[in-house]
């Protein structure tokens, strides 16, 4: 078992957490302390044991931990990460290259029945005397529940994946002794409300079934202070705050009391009589002056205030609560198009972002949570969508500090959205889900907005049944009915759901003016597969079927329309010729997703606020996956990380595919005078065919077209265009390089479906393979944590698709999470560039770093 301090912080003092990003392991520890329970709380996390109902053997485990995750720590299953090695594991078939989880486990299966959880605890004797709860934050999907041989819930009232259990336990809890927990999960059955992957990667043999979230046991007084949080409206320059918490009494007879708190430094009081066994709202409503705003990233700080609110009994505290919350407001509005523009704090702001999942076995650590915000940060993102993959608190934490919004809702295409096969339990199990999870949302100011449907808004009985449990527990952030763009009684959601999943041409994005170009807001879009680089591909598909392509790959790909990466490698060898090996399939997908990527992003920030947001499908991997990412599942950032990085700087120079026009973007609310702006245009021998310089003011939040690149002659069938942006000291700004083709690339409109339109004739690449080899001068100083590289280009030909990795000197592995400055770039002749990686020096080991060059055309 795990014991959490609280963490003291001096009262009065708002916090400022925008600097932490630079020293990532203090933010780790902050989080970590930010996030800690009362002392009164103890998680259960260690000592427990898992065996089948069916008997056999019983396996040391850790909690959370779901069934088949357990056996595969404790060798009972392989890894089944790699290959297909997922397949041998007993009565997997049935979900198997299927998109949902509707389908019956076979009778056969080790998981078609119920599994035991048990441990053993003791409890503080200062327990004694007060209310004890036992807390379950995710159980999948159903249990009966006991505490030292009484039971405490059967499995009809323990049931719902997204449930909060909060049991009173005080009579069967034995304070200063020792304690025996016993859980009986029963696995999700075809019509439950359970957790799936859609169509992204293969449902796991349990379907995911067991304790997915952290267990913890409280002691309180007879009155417990639940689910605080503070909802912000700005007006004349104050913050007019409410405070809301729930009152719970536990006991069986009235009770007297003050509710109390501070935010920053006010004060409010309250007296209040609660029934026997009664809970309660109350509401505080607190006016600050002149309040420092939390902001998203690239806008502004993200500064938090501490709520420190309490519940006394005659002077004594029967329970208290931390929450460090954002002084922010978030409304939404339909522009003149129908479109749905969010702001913050009374700002318009573009929302980028990127689909977010969990593991396929549910695990999580601290860790991990970082890198991969951390990886959103440093893409220059500033949104992530939660599509019924609702991340816990440390997580969200995170995200208020980073500054990252959060799109939040429920998943599509399984049972949540079978509404004409729900029954009574549904109904129930899903409003109250609903009320569980947005209490505990409400408390984060980087979560901005609910979408309570996702490919389908709710039937009207759903919808109000939703809209209630909304109304009461007073969400203060915009809702929509679904991502995509369905009417419903509630209104127009202003939002669209209409692809691309599948690969498409760079210029579909701005050329498309009636599907999922750029323009409205796309709740989930790109350019289809990304497959990782050459180690990753290494790592997940054994040695003999690395290549030709075969079922082994398509195994990572995804489900439904999406179980081959045909189109994107029919593209890939159309615009840049076909490939030999993985390690050159790999080079040139790297190429073709940076390319596609950073495509995608600028458009929809050329087009602000025309667009008003973008959310890439996805962001990341429950496996090591094929298609759907900006990293792979082994925190491997490869093109499509650093096209979708380039693309979102937040000031930055674009060429546009639709008009040739060159343009600056400014994501800042500050204006950048009296820049310069720089374009030049080669061909593949690096000669100079055309160049022009302009300066420009640059507006606040603003998309500002400069000049046009006229139609040249005499361009080699691969032309490039670099560009360069400075400011009023002639110091860089941004740079940016493109490929072109004088072939053109058109796409066949009318053969659309909803997950690609099919391109017609193909920019013509090839032309790429005779770039000269290149030998890169290079040098390197590291120190703790981060390693600087500088390479220059002595040679008259472009260096081109440049990549620099840090290595450990023992074993030449790659040193991941890692954060570049830049990567996959181009190299000019004579140009120089020094690039900072960032990392763990704990990934380090013992060895020292070490430096990898390598590159479309680069000599090794």
């Amino acid at each position: 078992m795990i014991w959490t301090l609280h963490h003291q912080r001096p009262a009065g003092r708002a916090f400022n957490y925008t600097v932490l990003m630079l020293r990532p392991v203090i933010l780790l520890a902050l989080a970590a302390a930010a996030q800690a329970a009362p002392e009164s709380r103890i998680v259960l996390r260690d000592a427990w044991t898992l065996t089948s109902s069916a008997g056999g053997a019983s396996y040391k485990i850790s909690a959370p931990s779901t069934v088949f995750s357990a056996l595969v720590a404790n060798g009972v299953y392989p890894d089944p990460y790699f290959g297909m090695t997922l397949r041998s594991a007993p009565g997997v078939s049935y979900a198997i290259g299927t998109m949902f989880a509707n389908q019956p486990m076979p009778a056969d299966s080790p998981f078609h029945r119920s599994w035991w959880y048990r441990t053993e605890f003791r409890l503080p004797a200062s327990f004694a005397g007060k209310t004890v709860r036992l807390g379950f934050d995710g159980i999948n999907f159903r249990a009966n529940l006991w505490l030292n041989g009484k039971q405490i819930a059967t499995k009809t009232q323990f049931a719902g994946a997204w449930r909060l259990f909060d049991f009173d336990v005080s009579a069967a809890a034995k304070p200063g002794g020792a304690n025996r927990l016993e859980v009986e999960v029963f696995p999700p059955e075809p019509g439950d409300l359970a957790i799936t992957f859609v169509d992204w990667n293969p449902m796991p043999p349990d379907k995911m079934m067991g304790i997915w979230r952290d267990v913890w046991v409280e002691a309180s007084g007879p009155v417990a202070l639940r689910y605080p949080f503070v909802a912000t409206h700005l007006a004349g320059g104050a913050a007019d705050l409410t405070v809301r918490a729930e009152l719970a009494n536990y006991s069986d007879r009235a009770i007297d009391g003050v509710w109390k708190g501070t935010v920053g430094r006010q004060a409010f009081t309250q007296a209040v009589r609660l029934a026997p066994r009664e809970t309660r709202v109350v509401h505080a409503v607190v006016k600050i002056a002149n309040p420092r705003l939390w902001w998203p990233a690239q806008t502004g700080p993200q500064t938090l205030y501490p709520l420190d609110t309490s519940f006394e009994i005659a002077g004594r505290a029967s329970d208290s609560a931390h929450l460090d919350f954002g002084i922010r407001e978030v409304t939404s509005e339909l522009d003149a198009r129908g479109h749905r523009l969010f702001h913050i704090n009374g700002r318009n702001i573009l929302i980028r972002g990127a689909g977010y999942t969990f593991d396929l076995m549910l695990r999580s650590s601290p860790e991990r949570q970082e890198a991969e915000l951390r990886y959103v940060r440093d893409m220059n993102l500033n949104a992530i969508r939660f599509e019924g993959k609702l991340e816990d608190e440390h997580f969200l934490q995170l995200c208020d500090r980073m500054g990252i919004l959060v799109l939040a809702g429920w998943c599509c295409c399984d049972h949540w959205e079978k509404w004409k096969d729900w029954d009574a339990e549904d109904e129930t199990i899903a409003a109250a889900s609903l009320r569980d999870q947005l209490r505990r949302l409400a408390r984060h100011p980087s979560v901005f907005d609910w979408m309570y449907g996702s490919d389908n808004p709710p039937p009207p009985k759903i919808e109000q049944i939703y809209l209630d449990a909304i109304k009461e527990v007073e969400w203060p952030n915009p809702v929509q009915s679904s991502a995509t763009a369905k009417k419903t009684p509630a209104g127009e959601t202003g939002v669209k759901m209409t692809g691309p999943y599948e690969y498409v041409a760079p210029s579909y994005w701005l050329t498309d003016t009636t599907r999922g170009g750029a323009h409205g807001f796309n709740t989930e879009t790109g350019p289809g597969p990304a497959p990782p680089p050459i180690e990753s591909l290494r790592r997940m598909i054994p040695a003999d079927k690395l290549w030709p392509i075969g079922p082994e790959w398509n195994y990572h790909a995804g489900g439904g329309s999406f179980k081959t990466i045909r189109i994107f490698t029919e593209a890939l060898d159309r615009r840049y010729g076909p490939s030999n090996s993985a390690e050159e399939f790999a080079r040139k997908a790297q190429i073709m997703a940076y390319e596609g990527h950073r495509a995608m992003f600028e458009a929809y920030r050329r087009n602000k606020y025309t667009a008003t947001g973008v959310v890439q499908w996805m962001l990341n991997n429950a496996w090591p996956g094929l298609i759907w990412h900006l990293y792979d599942w082994y925190l491997r950032p490869g093109g499509s990380y650093f096209g979708a990085k380039k693309a979102n700087e937040p000031l930055h120079v674009e060429y546009g595919y639709d008009d040739h026009s060159i343009a600056v973007v400014n994501s800042y609310y500050r204006e950048f005078a009296n820049m310069k702006v720089v374009a030049s245009v080669y061909n593949l021998d690096m000669t100079r065919k055309w160049n022009r310089e302009a300066k420009v003011d640059v507006a606040p939040d603003s998309s500002t077209r400069v000049f046009t690149i006229p139609d040249l002659d005499g361009l080699s069938t691969t032309w490039f265009v670099h560009l360069r942006l400075e400011d009023s000291s002639d110091d860089l700004v941004s740079e940016n390089f493109y490929w072109l083709s004088t072939a053109p690339e058109t796409l066949e409109w009318d053969k659309s479906t909803y997950y690609h339109t099919p391109t017609k004739t193909f920019a013509d690449y090839t032309a790429l393979a005779s770039l000269p080899p290149v030998r890169l001068r290079v040098s390197s100083s590291s120190k703790a944590g981060s390693t600087t590289v500088t390479v220059t280009n002595p040679s008259r030909a472009l260096a081109f698709g440049v990549r620099l990795k840090v290595v450990r000197d023992s074993d030449r592995e790659e040193v991941l999470p890692v954060l570049w400055e830049d990567n996959y770039f181009a190299l000019l002749p004579g140009q120089t560039r020094a690039i900072t990686a960032t990392y763990a020096a704990k990934d380090l080991g013992r060895a020292k770093p070490a430096v990898e060059v390598e590159g479309w055309n680069v000599k090794p």
